[in-house]
């Protein structure tokens, strides 16, 4: 399993981007999988559904399975929210990993960086950024894509993975 980051500022476009990339990568023959960084206090039930009232009586996971999908949730209850390795350890088999967000931590990622945002590139000070999909004009070393050239940054996020022990091991020379 090989594991490639997509990090920018909020508002960059990086789900947008994910969410061109991952059909390309299907077309492709490669089963793709996402972990997302949410902020905050995130929901992915509504009130009043069974698996929310489940959460609320003081579930520590509610697992809903139906004929087309089936979702887990867990409840931190206060404890530490996991690390990166640990979240990679939960999930399924598969050829890619795209991870949107986590972007302090040290696997290698791609950035996406919008000229309209004003906000400055991540990759001067993230040596984990191994390139940039981008529509501004950026004077780096680093390999630039554009970010409407789907199969570029594709082909970006495929020669830039790395195998999910690498992330493994970058986790434990953080502790």
């Amino acid at each position: 399993m090989k594991v490639i980051g997509v990090a920018g500022w909020s508002g960059a476009g990086k789900t947008t981007l994910i969410s061109r990339v991952i059909p390309y990568l299907r077309e492709q023959g490669l089963r793709v999988s996402v972990i997302k960084h949410a902020h905050h206090d995130f929901d992915v039930d509504m009130p009043g559904k069974d698996s929310w009232v489940h959460r609320q009586s003081g579930a520590e996971e509610v697992l809903v399975s139906s004929a087309n999908r089936w979702a887990l949730m867990h409840e931190l209850r206060g404890a530490a929210e996991p690390q990166l390795a640990e979240l990679l350890r939960k999930m399924w088999p598969v050829d890619l990993v795209v991870i949107e967000g986590f972007k302090s931590d040290p696997h290698r990622k791609i950035e996406v960086h919008r000229k309209a945002s004003g906000k400055p590139p991540l990759f001067t000070d993230d040596p984990a950024i191994a390139g940039i999909a981008t529509d501004a004009a950026i004077k780096t070393t680093l390999p630039v894509v554009d970010l409407d050239d789907i199969p570029a940054v594709a082909a970006m996020m495929r020669k830039y993975a790395i195998a999910v022990e690498d992330v493994f091991a970058a986790s434990l020379n953080r502790v």
